[in-house]
């Protein structure tokens, strides 16, 4: 049999409802967050893992903040991805580890 003919019998079919599920749910990856100061005390938790179908970090942060009435805007908050200070547009990828670090006062 020839590539060719081999090729003429592969039938596609279109995906099954399990399998569009599966792929819907491909954009899901979980990310480990931990929180400072005030994000943590709103919060109630110091890091928490969770899924997110969010790409970049800013995306995550506003998704928190509406889910957790965060007060503070994140112009006013650092982030660090994988133990480094990062930019609101890096992306986030399975298993990373995203910190917001709010603005601290004290002498």
């Amino acid at each position: 049999m020839t590539i060719a003919t081999a090729y003429a019998k592969i039938t596609l079919k279109s995906p099954s409802k399990k399998a569009l599920a599966h792929l819907a749910a491909s954009n899901l990856k979980t990310v480990r967050v931990d929180y400072f100061a005030l994000l943590k005390e709103q919060r109630g938790l110091s890091s928490e893992k969770l899924q997110t179908e969010c790409s970049t970090v800013l995306e995550l942060y506003e998704e928190l903040q509406r889910r957790h009435n965060f007060s503070l805007k994140h112009t006013s908050v650092a982030v660090a991805l994988n133990d480094e200070f990062a930019d609101w547009s890096k992306t986030i990828c399975e298993s990373d580890k995203v910190v917001f670090i709010p603005p601290v006062a004290g002498g």
